[in-house]
């Protein structure tokens, strides 16, 4: 009966290369699975099972965050708190997204495309919101009101856009120009992985380390006064070591890589790079938080005014041009499926 409602899971000489994951043989579902196939494969051990949960659960914890923030900070009438809800707003919709993803890629090549654009998109916009609560929170009392911490947030929104662009690039090349409605080709992916994997891997490393700059010289090459050492510096440096572990785990793909077949439900890089990402944006979120009440009064007096433009402001500049790029990307797909529809009629 359990088999009825349950959906069987494949081996990967039976699924498209399109879905196959590096070192993963087993544990797969149906490459054409309907929606409720997918929402039921959540309820079921496949390779993607543990992918979805880790993210799934945690996002619960940080929107009780948020709602916890929004409403004791009264956050709306308190302009010190909105680089805040920005980030824990953030911080809610990348692990969302990334189980939605998850939850859904096996519908088709073309959802699983489109499901990892927004995936990427939602990531890109974590990193402004981690930028945003550096800006006004984190950065060194010796770099306050430079003129690298007066462009910083610009920069980092610029970086978004292109983090974004580049990892959906790095899945089938440019919309329109490498794949259209007439053809689907997994462009760059299909003839160059490794070439692929790299794009993705720089797409996102790049804004990461350009967001801790002021993060990296304040923990380990500061000296003497205005360098902010406080007891937050600990929880910083616990957050740095999990964000190299888990772009570690990314770019590596191990254990499995050792031992294919191995650790195709339980273990694999994605399950630990999912747990180790959460773990450090708990210790990123704890730092920030204590930062922001242990500086605040030393920030409202020297730090450069908290504004919309500098916060609110960049984060909806990046929403819509991240979701208009995620269209853009995503368009070809669309079209192609309504002309295979209306050939098939």
């Amino acid at each position: 009966m359990l088999s009825l409602i349950k959906p069987p899971v494949l081996s990967i000489n039976q699924v498209p290369k399109v879905f196959h994951e590096d070192s993963i043989m087993s544990g797969y579902r149906h490459p054409r699975s309907s929606a409720t196939d997918c929402i039921l494969s959540v309820f079921q051990m496949t390779n993607e099972t543990l992918n979805i949960w880790t993210h799934f659960l945690p996002t619960w914890y940080f929107l009780w965050k948020l709602v916890t923030v929004v409403l004791m900070h009264s956050a709306w009438q308190d302009s010190y708190t909105w680089p805040l809800v920005i980030y824990l707003l953030s911080v809610c919709m990348y692990p969302l997204a990334s189980s939605c993803a998850h939850t859904f890629s096996s519908m088709s090549a073309r959802a699983r495309h489109i499901c990892f654009f927004f995936d990427y998109g939602a990531l890109s916009f974590y990193s402004l919101g981690s930028a945003i609560t550096y800006s006004f929170y984190v950065f060194p009392d010796k770099w306050t009101n430079s003129t690298f911490h007066q462009y910083f947030i610009p920069i980092a929104v610029v970086n978004t856009i292109i983090c974004t662009g580049l990892a959906c690039y790095s899945r089938l090349g440019l919309p329109f120009l490498q794949y259209n409605h007439d053809i689907v080709k997994r462009f760059p992916e299909s003839q160059s992985p490794k070439f692929s994997k790299g794009l993705r891997v720089l797409a996102f490393a790049y804004p990461y380390l350009f967001d801790n700059i002021p993060l990296f010289y304040r923990v380990f090459l500061c000296t003497g006064e205005g360098c902010t050492n406080n007891d937050t510096n600990v929880l910083h440096v616990y957050h740095i070591a999990l964000a190299f572990l888990t772009g570690f785990l990314f770019a590596t793909h191990l254990p499995e890589r050792l031992a294919p077949g191995s650790f195709d439900y339980i273990g694999h890089s994605h399950q630990l790079f999912h747990v180790c990402a959460i773990l450090g944006t708990h210790s990123q979120m704890q730092a920030i938080e204590q930062d922001m009440m242990i500086r605040k009064s030393w920030l409202l007096e020297n730090s450069m005014p908290f504004t919309f433009g500098g916060s609110i402001g960049a984060a909806l500049l990046c929403l819509v041009t991240n979701l208009t790029t995620i269209f853009l990307f995503s368009l070809p797909l669309l079209l192609s499926s309504r002309s295979e529809e209306r050939k098939a009629k």
